[in-house]
């Protein structure tokens, strides 16, 4: 099951900026043609300069707030969704859902998935930001990053998913 997304959409938010750089650009042209006053046109350039600051700050730092802006507005839905699941049977193993999936061509997937940890014993993870083998994760994972207390988001190795057999047998049967 998969919450949200694809890589299309880093591809759009890309040509938004372009788009929306290019019309700022043109705006602050036309003000300076209406607007004659050197203060007004002064105005006009700070406030696409702050705009291109911004687009800048997101771009850049895109990895790291893309996760969260999502979390913040739509944590409501994935905490219902998540919660409702029946609990592993393992017991073992932490509830998940697959969050996000990029990728494509001759690579497979790249998969975010969503983490419920009742105990919080991931936050050790989180806080390292290294690679490892994780409590309640079937396989070696590159990043956990922490949403809220409780909750993570858990990037699986490329061609890697959970409960699959795959290069590093993320089917849980050897952990």
């Amino acid at each position: 099951m998969t919450i949200y997304g694809t890589d299309i959409d880093w591809l759009l938010y890309a040509a938004a900026v372009g788009v929306l750089g290019g019309v700022g650009l043109l705006g602050s042209i036309a003000l300076r043609a209406v607007f004659r006053k050197r203060q007004d046109v002064l105005m006009a350039l700070a406030i696409f300069g702050a705009y291109i600051a911004v687009t800048a700050v997101f771009f850049v730092g895109y990895g790291e707030l893309r996760p969260i802006l999502q979390w913040s507005l739509w944590s409501h839905r994935y905490k219902s969704e998540l919660l409702a699941q029946a609990t592993p049977a393992s017991g073992q193993q932490l509830k998940h859902v697959e969050w996000e999936r990029s990728g494509w061509g001759p690579v497979g997937p790249t998969i975010v998935y969503l983490v419920f940890d009742p105990t919080d014993s991931l936050s050790v993870a989180a806080r390292s930001h290294r690679a490892g083998r994780f409590s309640g994760i079937p396989c070696e994972v590159p990043r956990v990053q922490r949403l809220e207390s409780h909750w993570y988001a858990v990037t699986f190795y490329t061609e890697e998913s959970w409960g699959e057999r795959n290069r590093l047998d993320c089917t849980g049967a050897g952990a």
